[in-house]
């Protein structure tokens, strides 16, 4: 035991390892990056290696810094994970989840109130992120993530169906006089960069190509924002109409016709590793979420995407 470096300075570098940045650990640590910078300098010290290499933009961890990361990363984890366990009955269970903006903002925040009736002592932490998530750096014990469901080495469970329609407001109906889907050729169409496939999926699917460029249009780096962009009249989206069912049934969003394209395998997805499920409150989370989406109405009529578009 009298080979253990300090615990506060090998927690500040985990955290600056973890974060490529001093300034991110200490947000973190709730401390100044000063403090943090001083901690790893003193655990340099303790050991005497260098740890990271240093600029006046940017810290990188040195090969040697890289090795010690990788080897003291998971014991940290298992240390924080051991005494949650111990003490957790004592205060608040946490669990941090990942996804993205639109399923988050759309569909999961809204629920959240019903996760947090039944399970009061549960605190969830939401962030949303386009990249992928690793496991094994970040602090997330589960992640919702679009993709056809293989995440090698990863607990996968599927959510909600993925069937695409085009959506717009009843005033964009009625100002172009949309009815059948023929209708679509010459109207503006709103993209998304986070999901850049959809429209080419349902254009080609409904059988539309020689009609509808898919490609022209505004592009938004989000569905919120096409959405956004939907609800004040601008033009249609194609949309996971999961995502939008509260729209719908409230009349701000209609669907002017069909086909609703389904894409099968390709959808969201539930993931973490399986040593995540010792915390208790992922344990509830899960659950709950799973009969969240076991509740969404899947009865309407749909017609499969083209198979080179990845429909399983």
């Amino acid at each position: 035991m009298h080979d253990l470096p300090p615990l506060n300075p090998l927690r500040a570098f985990e955290a600056a390892a973890r974060h490529s940045s001093m300034r991110n650990a200490a947000e973190e640590m709730n401390v100044t990056a000063g403090a943090v910078s001083r901690q790893v300098k003193a655990l340099e010290e303790c050991l005497g290696v260098m740890l990271f290499r240093r600029t006046a933009s940017e810290i990188v961890l040195t090969a040697e810094g890289e090795r010690y990361f990788q080897s003291i990363s998971p014991h940290l984890w298992a240390l924080a994970e051991a005494t949650k366990q111990l003490i957790g009955s004592k205060g608040q269970e946490v669990v941090h989840i990942r996804a993205y903006t639109t399923f988050g903002g759309k569909w999961l925040i809204p629920k959240l109130s019903n996760f947090s009736d039944l399970h009061p002592g549960v605190e969830i932490r939401l962030t949303t992120s386009l990249e992928a998530v690793d496991f094994d750096r970040e602090k997330v014990d589960a992640a919702i993530r679009l993709g056809d469901g293989g995440y090698p080495g990863l607990e996968v469970e599927k959510l909600i169906e993925n069937h695409l329609a085009p959506l717009c407001t009843p005033e964009y109906v009625e100002r172009h006089g949309l009815k059948a889907k023929e209708d679509l050729a010459g109207k503006k169409l709103l993209h998304t960069l986070a999901r850049p496939e959809d429209w080419r999926v349902w254009v080609d699917t409904a059988g539309l190509g020689h009609l509808v460029d898919w490609y022209q249009g505004p592009k938004y780096a989000s569905s919120m924002l096409a959405y956004q962009a939907t609800l004040d009249h601008q033009g249609l989206m194609v949309a996971q109409k999961a995502l939008f069912r509260d729209d719908l049934d409230a009349g701000r969003l209609v669907q002017p016709f069909g086909p609703t394209v389904t894409r099968g395998a390709f959808t969201y997805y539930l993931i973490y590793p399986r040593n995540r499920m010792r915390n208790p409150a992922l344990r509830k989370f899960r659950t709950w979420l799973l009969q969240q989406c076991g509740a969404e109405r899947n009865d309407e009529a749909v017609i499969p995407a083209l198979t080179r578009f990845g429909q399983a």
